[in-house]
């Protein structure tokens, strides 16, 4: 049996070098780096349903310049490590361009191998950091923690008159990135934060932490991190009577938020980009109905969303240009301006930015549904 098992495994192998080979000159391949598996799994898996969508839709036109598009897909489960690895492997697949990943900082740690091999990294990671190696080959698709901040302070300190504000976050990157941006926002135009905390990701009981803010009888207490711990901070707030307003920046902005904080989710405030059922673009409409008719559900959250504007942005570059030389369509990004995305008109400053950036307030209602409270 083991030999038959090792001669079939032979021959199959050979097939599919042969194919390769075949194909090799009309295939070109997309990279998705993304949590597949692991507590974001299901924004991971989000993002690369939307990708494979995109590719579909261009592969039944005829493809990318005459050329089919194959989908490489590597899960990093948001770890930096295997960020790097996945960042060598996807190189080593011969991918020109890559999506992702979910995670600023599993972003930042693929970041160097592709620039190093000159191949073109979309991502919606927020942090600040992410652009400040000037790296010709990342674009951001979605839009800085620093825009996010002045909204929120603006939203606290003018719209709420919030006088004891609490700013929390976890020790990631990204987290602690928005949470130092906000908490300087705040304070740039007169906030009061009276305490500046943060909590380690995946402990689960926030018990000593929640016990020691409920001293200090705050208005707000504000969580820059992700869905995975806010929902429990939520729900554990409310267990410990601390009557505050509960506020998550755009990473809380998740089904399974609902899920962890449970009938504690009510009342809770998101500050997020245009939740994707909302976004009154003809490009969102018909994307998200095909994305629902193709896996018979809604896309997680916004972030799926904007991936698929990254990826569609290079594809416009690749038949603007007429090329797959990654600096050409890069030179062409650098300029774009108003392409019409899903998630609105997209424009990129020289430096990778997408700049434009739109948020809004919303609160969870009872049944789990989203209010607009402003934009």
């Amino acid at each position: 049996m083991g030999k038959i098992t090792k001669v079939a495994k032979a021959v199959a192998l050979s097939a599919i070098v042969a194919s390769s080979s075949l194909l090799a000159a009309d295939t070109v391949k997309i990279g998705v780096q993304a949590p597949i598996t692991g507590k974001y799994a299901n924004e991971g898996q989000g993002i690369d349903q939307f990708v494979r969508l995109i590719v579909n839709e261009k592969n039944a036109q005829g493809g990318l310049l005459g050329k089919k598009i194959e989908v490489v897909t590597c899960d990093d489960e948001a770890k930096a490590q295997k960020a790097a690895v996945c960042a060598r492997k996807l190189v080593n697949a011969g991918v020109f361009a890559v999506i992702g990943s979910y995670t600023s900082g599993a972003t930042e740690a693929a970041q160097t191998t592709y620039y190093r091999n000159k191949v073109l990294q979309t991502s919606d990671g927020t942090s600040d950091s992410l652009i400040k190696r000037k790296y010709w080959t990342f674009f951001r698709n979605s839009f800085p923690n620093s825009a996010q901040s002045d909204f929120t302070a603006d939203y606290f300190v003018n719209q709420k008159k919030y006088e004891r504000i609490v700013v929390l976050s976890d020790y990631s990157s990204y987290s602690t990135g928005l949470g130092d941006a906000t908490e300087n926002s705040i304070k740039k135009i007169g906030g009061n934060v009276i305490f500046r905390g943060k909590i380690k990701s995946g402990t689960q009981n926030f018990t000593a932490m929640l016990t020691k803010i409920k001293a200090m009888n705050p208005d707000v207490i504000y969580y820059s991190g992700y869905y995975t711990d806010g929902g429990l901070l939520r729900a554990q707030q409310k267990q410990l009577g601390i009557n505050a307003d509960f506020v998550g920046g755009d990473s809380n902005d998740n089904p399974d938020f609902l899920k962890l904080a449970g009938s504690a989710a009510e009342g809770t405030v998101l500050i997020n980009f245009p939740t994707p059922d909302i976004l009154p673009y003809k490009e969102a409409k018909k994307y998200l109905k095909a994305y629902e008719d193709t896996y018979n559900m809604k896309p997680p959250s916004i972030w799926a969303v904007v991936n698929a504007d990254g990826l569609r942005a290079i594809m416009h570059g690749v038949e603007q240009t007429k090329s797959f030389d990654t600096k050409k369509i890069s030179d062409f990004l650098h300029n774009l301006k108003d392409y019409p995305g899903i998630t609105g008109p997209v424009t990129f400053r020289n430096d990778g930015e997408r700049i434009g950036a739109k948020f809004m307030v919303y609160e969870i209602q009872k049944d789990g549904s989203y209010k607009v409270l402003g934009k």
